[in-house]
């Protein structure tokens, strides 16, 4: 079996979803599972209504009939006169969602978000499957919750191997073309638990494992893996090759074309990753696979926007030790604070963390009460794999003080 990702600039509007088929006609659909994202920008239309809902839950969120319009909309292009019931179908998913917002009783927001957030890929999925059959096609439609379980760490959660595999094989089993949520899984109880975001490269790697697949591919609006993001860089170049390890390696650093946990159950079984466009589905794309490092051989740039620095510093100028720098990681796992760089002196702890769940202000909060504490709030931090000579140039064009670097023999990395 064979793995397609479909992420959401893929499946925007009408003309996406189409495509999709068009790609599924040209490199073949039989023995394939396809994961989907959320359709454009709507994981972020959804976060918004639950910023709204928290601010007020006594009234709908106004973002909330937008949303349903907007996939309503889609729906009426690719079905014209037939839309009537797939539109009743996503009528029926938007009241399941606003029943959930009235009903809650919960203030945790991290368990909110998963529940609120997985009707991106429901909506999504349940519109290309039915699109899929209009098309003739035998298209099956999975509900991923029942097949990836998790514990009840949300919006980052932890897969449970063992059952997930069992659930995946006996649920997938010969049926020829499989539709299925990337980004989405369940915990004990079923509730709706995330993977992270851009979860849905992970979802690919969990079933191609599960499945022995021969392959996974991610369709992009990219060519393949590019030496740095086109949008912020000028100049990239297409990567044709990349190791299992190069392509960890970048992942771990940032690089956005692959999710960070998607290429090692993939590694453990050697089945080969493919990045390609989803505007030229012949195109050679990007491999990752066993074979050279990197091919060719250049600078990667990547660049992580809005970090935090934090400079910690002892409050009675005793040394930073073993002690301390185990409390102060506990507290970054207990807040939730992903970390990016790390560097430390005898007296001084500087750390470049990642505020994606908006606990900073608590986390300083309880710092503060051992140490000095500095606060460096929407900084930049830029990664270069195989730095050279020009690469240090790009860094000196930038007009922003460098606040923190660190060099390794493969890795340069700036705070800016």
């Amino acid at each position: 079996m064979n793995i397609f990702k479909f992420g959401g600039a893929s499946v925007k509007d009408v003309t996406g979803v189409k495509n999709l088929v068009s790609v599924l006609n040209t490199v073949g659909q039989q023995k394939t599972l396809i994961v989907v994202s959320a359709m454009g920008k709507t994981t972020n239309m959804l976060e918004k209504i639950i910023d709204e809902y928290f601010k007020s839950k006594e009234q709908t969120p106004p973002g909330f009939f937008s949303l349903k319009q907007f996939h309503i909309d889609i729906v009426k292009g690719l079905f014209e006169a037939q839309s009537a019931e797939l539109e009743e179908v996503i009528h029926n998913l938007f009241e399941d969602l606003l029943s959930f917002l009235k009903s809650n009783k919960s203030p945790n927001y991290s368990f909110v978000y998963d529940q609120v957030v997985s009707y991106g890929e429901l909506l999504s999925t349940t519109i290309i499957h039915y699109y899929l059959k209009h098309k003739g096609l035998e298209s099956h439609w999975l509900d991923a919750r029942n097949c990836v379980k998790t514990d009840d760490y949300y919006r980052a959660a932890n897969l449970n191997w063992e059952l997930t595999q069992k659930n995946i094989v006996d649920q997938v089993g010969t049926k020829p073309l499989v539709v299925t949520q990337g980004f989405i899984g369940s915990n004990s109880n079923n509730f709706t638990t995330t993977l992270g975001r851009e979860g849905s490269d992970y979802s690919a790697a969990i079933f191609a494992y599960a499945l022995n697949a021969e392959s996974v591919t991610i369709w992009k609006d990219v060519p393949g893996v590019l030496n740095g993001d086109p949008r912020v860089f000028q100049n990239t170049q297409l990567l044709h090759q990349i190791s299992y390890r190069e392509a960890i390696e970048l992942a771990f650093y940032g690089a956005s074309v692959i999710h960070p946990k998607t290429l090692q159950p993939l590694q453990r079984k050697e089945i080969p990753l493919y990045v390609k466009s989803f505007e030229n589905p012949k195109g050679p794309g990007t491999s990752v696979s066993k074979g050279k490092a990197l091919e060719p051989h250049i600078p990667c740039y990547i660049v992580k926007k809005g970090q935090v620095l934090l400079r910690l510093s002892s409050i009675d100028f005793s040394f930073i030790v073993e002690e301390n720098i185990s409390y102060i990681f506990g507290l970054l796992h207990e807040y939730q604070m992903p970390v990016e760089l790390i560097q430390n002196s005898a007296i001084s702890f500087s750390v470049c963390i990642n505020n994606k769940y908006k606990r900073l202000e608590e986390l300083v909060l309880v710092l503060r009460s051992r140490f000095n504490v500095e606060v460096t709030t929407d900084v930049d931090l830029y990664t270069i794999r195989h730095f050279d000579a020009e690469a240090s140039r790009f860094i000196q064009k930038i007009n922003k003080p460098v606040l923190l670097e660190q060099r390794t023999e493969e890795t340069a990395q700036f705070v800016l």
